[in-house]
């Protein structure tokens, strides 16, 4: 298509070309019949001007080879030197993407098309740019999470180990004490490992997803009863608004892990006592499924960057609930490869997660 369209303005060029060449030289040929006229009927005593005239007059024809031999220099000159300046302007256009520049790329008017293409470069130059520093950043967060998340655990495990090698006078209550917490530490650093390997390889591999019909109710009804522990713990509890049969085509194992990410975030950050609505229903043939708490309100800057990997609501309470920041991320990889969506909001002290799947069709 742009092949087409450049041969198309070649040749329009050149056909402006050859019009101004012929509008030249007719308007040498007109002026020549009218000079002829007027001179014929008018008497001119001898004199510069009348010199000039008869030499005219004598050398007609070669005076009009001249002038048309003289337009086409100059009409020539003007369509070639204007492409040459045009060019120019095009490498300088260029040059300024090998900078990628904030400030866009100006050319002649003569020129916008070429402007427009230049522009839509260097917006992906400066797009592509941005890419590569996140990447660069987030390979970067990646090492630091890694280091911060994995030490922490790893130095109470040497720590007590150590107490427990050093201490033999250690009664049995201590000694037990010690192994137990040591145990918790290591299971800790299991849980954030795995986290690591979940993520890269969701992000490295393609997520397949093994589907079949699911009644979405009774999955929920598990996921909450299993999390009974850990809400008796912080006194909350669980309630269900589920119609009789919720289906869906779905990967059951990898969304009841989105169920349980969600869960699990509601029990982290959610107030002591508060009660943790799940709702669901079908809506214009997409399932909606929604997790609400009451818990501290969450800035609109950091809802933006809820689901980026090892982002933290409150980076002081990630290492010490062994949370890498890695749940929210992984979860909207599930959610949209089932073809879905998830969000989140937040106001007056409480806070939604939405999940829209797509409903089963009807036979």
């Amino acid at each position: 298509m742009r092949s087409l369209r450049s041969r198309q303005a070649a040749r329009r060029r050149w056909g402006i070309y050859l019009l101004v060449l012929v509008s030249w030289a007719a308007v040498v040929g007109i002026f020549t019949l009218l000079g002829i006229t007027i001179c014929s009927s008018l008497v001119f005593q001898p004199g510069f001007l009348y010199a000039l005239l008869n030499f005219i007059a004598e050398y007609l024809l070669l005076v009009v080879i001249v002038s048309v031999l003289a337009g086409w220099v100059v009409i020539s000159y003007y369509f070639i030197a204007r492409p040459v300046r045009d060019l120019e302007l095009l490498l300088l256009g260029a040059e300024e993407l090998v900078h990628a520049s904030e400030s866009p790329i100006r050319l002649p008017d003569t020129l916008k098309g070429a402007e427009d293409q230049l522009n839509l470069l260097r917006e992906r130059a400066l797009r592509d740019a941005y890419a590569t520093r996140e990447a660069e950043q987030r390979k970067n967060d990646l090492v630091v999470y890694l280091a911060h998340d994995l030490k922490t655990p790893l130095t109470s495990i040497i720590g007590y180990l150590t107490l427990l090698r050093d201490e033999p006078d250690l009664s049995p209550a201590q000694r037990a004490r010690y192994t137990g917490v040591a145990l918790e530490k290591a299971e800790r650093l299991e849980d954030l490992v795995n986290e690591f390997f979940d993520i890269t390889r969701f992000r490295l591999s393609h997520l397949e997803l093994e589907r079949r019909k699911v009644d979405l109710k009774r999955m929920l009804e598990q996921v909450c009863s299993e999390f009974e522990p850990v809400l008796q713990e912080k006194g909350m509890h669980c309630a269900l608004s589920l119609p009789p049969h919720l289906f869906a085509v779905c990967d059951a194992d990898k969304l009841a892990r989105v169920f349980d990410n969600l869960l699990n975030n509601a029990c982290h950050y959610g107030y002591p006592g508060a009660t943790i609505h799940v709702a669901g229903q079908e809506e214009e043939g997409m399932i909606v499924l929604t997790f609400r708490n009451a818990g501290p309100t969450i800035p609109a800057d950091k809802l933006e960057r809820m689901f980026e990997q090892f982002f933290r609501l409150d980076p002081s309470r990630g290492s010490g609930t062994g949370n890498a920041g890695l749940g929210l991320a992984i979860a909207k990889e599930i959610v949209e490869a089932h073809g879905g969506t998830i969000r989140a909001q937040s106001a007056d002290e409480e806070v939604t997660f939405t999940v829209t799947l797509p409903a089963p069709a009807q036979a």
